[in-house]
């Protein structure tokens, strides 16, 4: 259900609609939706893609954003539901508030203020209260200095401000700037190297792949949000691994 709600969040952050007081429905009619109409990706299947209601197409999105979610909350659970309680909430709410952040950007060229400053907020208050507190109420125990990830996300984000100044806003927008922030500040040094390298790496291919089949143009604008978070959950899950690998080969 966390895929589903992530979902109203997307589309509520556009629309400015209550995410809690109204209930869901369909975006092209209003028709209010039922339980059984609100299961993740089952409802969808035998919907065919299609509102009961007034038959309009249900995008791919929802049925996209809710098995990723499911997929990401497994394997955060597999890897640190052992680390504890608040440990893992923690870890679960970061990544809602990532998905959300990779949609949005994806569907409107935006990265939200609304979810991206509050992020930071979580973050920062995660990572003094384990220092403070250290293998206590569920922290990882994980602990460096606090200067270390604060460090981090200033040379990450005045990296992005860079790039942004000297391509006047042409190359990314200012909000990826602030995702920087976030990111580098969640994953600290070094695994935020992880996340840029993906990101790059991955905007790079998908790019070249949709200029390749035409859909865009050396001129179109891509949103590098989305790939930034799937940079961010590479190096989340596999940042230790790919950093041993490659200092092996040195």
């Amino acid at each position: 259900m966390a895929g589903s709600f992530l979902n109203v969040v997307i589309y509520r952050l556009d629309t400015g609609e209550s995410i809690i007081k109204k209930r869901s429905h369909c975006i092209k009619c209003g028709h209010e939706l039922a339980w059984y109409e609100l299961v993740p990706v089952v409802s969808f299947l035998i919907q065919k893609g299609k509102c009961r209601a007034c038959e309009a197409s249900i995008s791919l999105q929802y049925p996209t954003v809710e098995i990723t979610t499911g997929l990401l909350f497994l394997l955060i659970f597999n890897q640190l539901l052992i680390s504890g309680f608040l440990n893992t909430s923690y870890y679960l709410i970061i990544a809602s508030l990532l998905i959300v952040i990779a949609v949005f950007d994806l569907k409107h060229f935006l990265i939200p203020d609304k979810i991206v400053y509050p992020a930071i907020v979580l973050v920062a208050l995660y990572k003094f209260f384990e220092f403070l507190a250290p293998n206590n109420w569920g922290f990882s125990g994980n602990v460096s200095p606090l200067y270390i990830p604060l460090l981090t996300a200033l040379f990450a984000s005045a990296f992005f401000a860079a790039i942004f100044f000297i391509s006047r806003g042409k190359w990314l927008g200012f909000g990826d700037v602030k995702l920087a922030f976030l990111i580098a500040l969640f994953l600290s040094w070094p695994k935020i190297l992880v996340a840029l390298f993906a990101g790059f790496i991955l905007g790079g291919i998908i790019g070249i792949g949709l200029i390749a089949i035409h859909k865009k143009t050396m001129k179109s604008q891509v949103p590098f949000g989305p790939f930034l978070v799937a940079g961010t959950f590479i190096a989340m899950f596999f940042g230790d691994w790919i950093l041993n690998w490659y200092i092996a080969l040195l």
